[in-house]
Formats: C-alpha cells, sequence, structure tokens
C-alpha cells in the first residue's frame, strides 16, 4: 500500500538545484507524479481567465438548484486543459468574486451545419486534425460560495448574486482562495492534498498543492476527532495505510486538549486500536523514509516518524499464541478478568438471549453470584455456581427463575474458560498503562482463532473505556481525565445491528458514547470494508467520513456521500478518498500520501 501520492513540491538547495542523494533515496513509483515536480501554472489561463459567462440559454443564480443556471463559453486554447470539477472563479464589478465547480462539459453546434456525415468524416479522418472553431465548448458551473474581503480577511457566503454576462472565468489558483471556497481550515489535522478526478489541484504558490485539514480546536466549535471518523475502503484501497497517516497525526508532540471547557490546563490524547490483522503496532517504528520527504513533512506540519510509546497490550487467551516480529513495540499480556461481567452481562451471552433470560441473567443469577463470591469471584466459580441443582430448583419454585430459563442461560453462559482470568495481569490493573497521555495502545487479535473470544476481548475494553468515560463516579481516573481517541479496525464485526439483546445493550452503550463524545473528549475512529454493516444509531453521530474506493454498492450507498462524488468511488485509485463532512468543508476529494508516515508493510 504505497500509491498513494505524496507531496508535489520542488525541493532544492539555495541555487535551484536538486538534493541528488536524498532523491535517490526516495521510494520508486512510476504511476505516480514525481515527488520533486516543479510546476508550472499557465499564465495565460491564470490571469487571463480560460473564457467568459455566457447567457445565451439564460444566466440564473437561484435558491432552488434545479432553477440554477451558470454556464461559461471555453476558448479554444484552453479547452484541453478544462475537466469536471475544476475550480473556477468568476469576479463582480465590486472585486466580490463567485467561487463555483465544473460539473458538465459539452460541444454545442456554433451553427446550424451537420457533421455527422460521410464527407465530413472522410475530411476529417483524413486531415487527421479537428476543426474546434465549427463548435462552442460549454461548461455547466455549479455555484458554491461568494468570497468577500472584510478587514483584510478573505471570507465566503452563500451565493446571493448573479455575475454579469461575457465575464471573464479563470482557474482558481491561488490557496487562500480555493480553502476560502471550500470552506477548509488553513489549521487543523493534515489528510492528503485536494484533488480532482485523482490529480492534485496544483496552484501557483509553493508549495503547489492545497493541503486538507480536519479542525483541531475548540475556537469554532469541537475538535472533530471527538465528533468521530468513519474510514471505509475496500481491500487494497490503502484505508490502513491511510489510517496509520491520521491517526499519526494525533499523536504528535504538540498536539493536546483542554481536560474541560474552559480550563487552561491542556493533556495529548491517548490513542487505543483494536487491530485484528497487527498491522498497527508497527507505528513505533519509522519505516525508511527518505530526508526529503521528512523535510518537506516540517515545512508543512505533518508529522512523522515511529511513535515510542507504543505498546501491544496482548490478550491472554487459551490456545492462542502471539509473536510478533514485524514491530519492535513493547508487549505487554493481560487477561479479562470475570468482575468486568458483572457491569457488563452480555459479555457471557455473546452467543444469544432473549429479553427473559437476560433478566434472568442481570437481576437473579449475578447478584445471587457476587454476594456468594465477592467481586472477585472467577468465571470457573461461576459455571460451578450454575451446575448446582438445587439453586436451579431453588429459583424454579420461588418463580424467581424457570428451570427451562435457567438451562438455556447456563448453556449459553458457557464456553468462555479460554477468555477470563487467564494467568496474566487482569486490565483493570494496567488501566494506567493501558491509558497515557500522548501514548498509543494496540490490542492485536490476529492471533486468536475463536471469534466469540475475540469479540469478548475487544467489546470487554471498549466497554471499559466507554463506561469510565460516561460515568458520574469513575473508578479510574486515568481515563477519565485524559482525552481518548478509540481506534476500531474492522468495526462491522463489533458494531453490527442485530436483533439479540446484547447486540442491542452494545449499539446503545456506543450510541450513548458517540453522543456525548465532545463533552467527555472521547472520539471515536471506525475503519470498515463494510459499512453498510455499521448500526444506524451509531452511523449517525459519525461526523467526519473519509471514503477509498468500495466496488459493493451497498457500501457506497451506506457511506452518504453527495452524488457527484459517489460515482467516482468504484474508481478511485489506491490512496484516493473522499472526504464529507459537513462541520468542516464542503464535499471534497483527496489525494493522500504515497509515503506511510511510520513503518507500514512487512
Amino acid at each position: 500500500m504505497s500509491d498513494l501520492g505524496d507531496f508535489t513540491e520542488f525541493d532544492g538547495d539555495e541555487d535551484g538545484s536538486a538534493d541528488d542523494e536524498s532523491a535517490a533515496n526516495a521510494p520508486v513509483d512510476a504511476d505516480r507524479t514525481d515527488d520533486f515536480q516543479e510546476v508550472d501554472v499557465d499564465p495565460v489561463s491564470a490571469e487571463h481567465g480560460i473564457g467568459v459567462l455566457s447567457a445565451a440559454d439564460g444566466l440564473t443564480i437561484s435558491e432552488d438548484e434545479d432553477d440554477t443556471r451558470l454556464r461559461a463559453y471555453i476558448t479554444v486554447s484552453n479547452r484541453s486543459a478544462v475537466r469536471i470539477g475544476k475550480y473556477l472563479l468568476v469576479p463582480y464589478p465590486d472585486g466580490e468574486r463567485l467561487f463555483c465547480r465544473i460539473t458538465a462539459l459539452e460541444y454545442a453546434p456554433e451553427f446550424r451545419a451537420d457533421d455527422a456525415t460521410e464527407i465530413h468524416a472522410q475530411r476529417a479522418m483524413a486531415s487527421r486534425e479537428i476543426d474546434e472553431q465549427d463548435f462552442k465548448f460549454m461548461a455547466t458551473l455549479e455555484p458554491v460560495a461568494v468570497l468577500y474581503s472584510e478587514d483584510g480577511d478573505l471570507k465566503r457566503r452563500m451565493t446571493d448574486r448573479v455575475p454579469k454576462p461575457e465575464t471573464v472565468v479563470r482557474q482558481a489558483d491561488d490557496p487562500t482562495e480555493i480553502k476560502t471556497g471550500l470552506k477548509i481550515p488553513a489549521e487543523g489535522v493534515f489528510l492528503g492534498h485536494l484533488s480532482v478526478g485523482g490529480e492534485r489541484v496544483e496552484t501557483a504558490a509553493q508549495p503547489p498543492t492545497i493541503d486538507y485539514r480536519l479542525k483541531d480546536d475548540y475556537a469554532d466549535g469541537d475538535p472533530l476527532v471527538f465528533r468521530h471518523t468513519l474510514v471505509a475502503g475496500g481491500t487494497g484501497s490503502g484505508k490502513t495505510h491511510g489510517a496509520k497517516n491520521v491517526l499519526r497525526q494525533y499523536l504528535d508532540e504538540e498536539r493536546a486538549y483542554p481536560v474541560e471547557s474552559g480550563s487552561d490546563r491542556t493533556v495529548s490524547p491517548a490513542l487505543v486500536v483494536f487491530d485484528p490483522q497487527d498491522e498497527y503496532a508497527q507505528m513505533h517504528d519509522d519505516g525508511e523514509l527518505p530526508e526529503a520527504f521528512k523535510r518537506r513533512c516540517e515545512r508543512q506540519g505533518v508529522a512523522y516518524g515511529g511513535v515510542e510509546d507504543t505498546v501491544a497490550f496482548v490478550p491472554d487467551v487459551e490456545g492462542a499464541s502471539y509473536a510478533a516480529d514485524h514491530h519492535r513495540a513493547e508487549q505487554v499480556p493481560f487477561t479479562i478478568p470475570f468482575s468486568m461481567v458483572y457491569d457488563n452481562p452480555w459479555l457471557i451471552a455473546s452467543s444469544g438471549l432473549n429479553d427473559n433470560q437476560y433478566n434472568a441473567l442481570v437481576n437473579v443469577l449475578l447478584p445471587r453470584f457476587k454476594n456468594e463470591y465477592g467481586r472477585n469471584g472467577t468465571y470457573e466459580q461461576f459455571t460451578t455456581f450454575l451446575d448446582d441443582p438445587a439453586l436451579r430448583e431453588e429459583l424454579d419454585e420461588s418463580g424467581k427463575v424457570h428451570e427451562a430459563t435457567f438451562d438455556a442461560v447456563r448453556r449459553r453462559a458457557l464456553g468462555f474458560g479460554g477468555v477470563f482470568d487467564q494467568d496474566a495481569r487482569p486490565i483493570t490493573d494496567l488501566v494506567g498503562e493501558f491509558v497515557r497521555p500522548g501514548g498509543l495502545t494496540v490490542v492485536p487479535t490476529y492471533h486468536i482463532n475463536d471469534s466469540r473470544a475475540t469479540e469478548t476481548v475487544v467489546l470487554a475494553l471498549a466497554s471499559l473505556l466507554v463506561d469510565e468515560k460516561l460515568s458520574n463516579d469513575p473508578t479510574f481516573d486515568r481515563i477519565e481525565e485524559t482525552p481518548l481517541i478509540l481506534g476500531m479496525d474492522e468495526a462491522h464485526n463489533f458494531l453490527t445491528d442485530a436483533d439479540t439483546v446484547q447486540a442491542r445493550k452494545v449499539i446503545g452503550k456506543f450510541t450513548d458514547a458517540a453522543k456525548q463524545g465532545r463533552k467527555e473528549r472521547l472520539g471515536l475512529f471506525l475503519i470498515t470494508q463494510d459499512p453498510q454493516d455499521i448500526a444506524d444509531p451509531v452511523f449517525k453521530q459519525i461526523n467526519t467520513t473519509v471514503v477509498l474506493n468500495l466496488g459493493d454498492e451497498d457500501a457506497i450507498s451506506a457511506v452518504n456521500i453527495p452524488s457527484n462524488l459517489e460515482s467516482k468511488v468504484p474508481y478511485m485509485e489506491k490512496g484516493q478518498m473522499v472526504v464529507y463532512s459537513p462541520d468542516n468543508s464542503e464535499p471534497v476529494e483527496l489525494k493522500g500520501l504515497a509515503t506511510c508516515v511510520t513503518k507500514h508493510g512487512r
């Protein structure tokens, strides 16, 4: 996963000569734009325009998009450079500008003539040249915003003015104009570079690319990390590569958030990632980063390099052995104590309980067991407790739990002996190490062959973090006081909608977490190739959706992005992405970095 597009910037010495050694160490990829390419913007297009507005079919700006008519005639010399999706500017007489986007291109006949004849065809084939003078090349434009200056600052507002006919239309080539027109923040977390049709938008500035950033302070709302992110992409789309590049930005040593509203005290976020493919612990290591790439990262404010404070917390599960030679992160084994079941009874009912059975477990059996064995009762003791025929008979005769219900609970609660109370230290004793400000905790589950065990481990840990964040009386101050980003790869396996009572409990828990994330400094970072399987109540709380290549129609429909971008998703190359974040910017297409900023790949 290395073909993600890089910074397009000339990186040379003061005399203009390129750094030969850095160039030699740069990754070679014939399919991507040269990282050292110098960009020349056509001065005619930039300064004198590419055409003029036409009122031949009417010129209308309307509140109703269907009534808006905005078309430009493109001159012959500029036609080959015009693309759907390009951003243009149309000036008003008083200096304001209409920022717009090309949505359609059309050749229209200039005169009443039939060029689809044998004679015309033979002449054209013989000359091997196309005479465009006889045709009008028309671009249909979508108005995005009106740009205006106020107190020396460039600002935007809704489109409320119609420009004059025959106004010169020029390509937007200034980074400030483009960012303002698209409402892209000047500062924040780097995601990639603005692109159109897979090609990065290039300007006359240096660097020539437009960096796209997510808002990450409280000056205007909330950091979007605490309003949750979804990364969706199919196999081979580059989603893990891209996710690493984004998550690395949140571990920048200078990034910190206030621990409560109005507080001057800031704390660096802790990042916990559930990793079913054992890839994220590699973020401990630098990888082979060319020096030239590092310098460009520094100039453009992009965090790079391995995160020294990366620890792999390895679940101790019976029959599962973890061995990793592809990363150098510290490894800490842990086990899930049965005591966590008291607060999350559905952990021992993952095979399904109906409402009656669940109520028997929660309201009768677990309280009775806790009363007899105490807070530190083990799973083995609980199964012995359920094997007592006298208990079964007593509860049935008292009318508290019918014998059939008791038997059903017992059957479904069995089979978790390999998950709870193993030889490693309980995770509840390791919370201070598990959640570390500025640190990355990775929970690999690739080594666990039992899917039910994997599900139990992940949901137990995630619920511990969420419950502590949402609690009015938390047990662990470290979790409460630390901004937390909870990353979950293959999230569809854990947050899927279902009819079982425990599924409803899980979805309800994470929905509450998503709703209160802004207040509690809790951000969900979900990664999936099946977004259609994410439960709708959780999905609705996602503010930022990053979509890479998806081939499944149901998956594409589920991400709910604008139709003009949705149609591009199946054809996007590795690393191309669509970002839909209404509180951050207009929907845009981006191209990520070709180089992963940490180690990636075995």
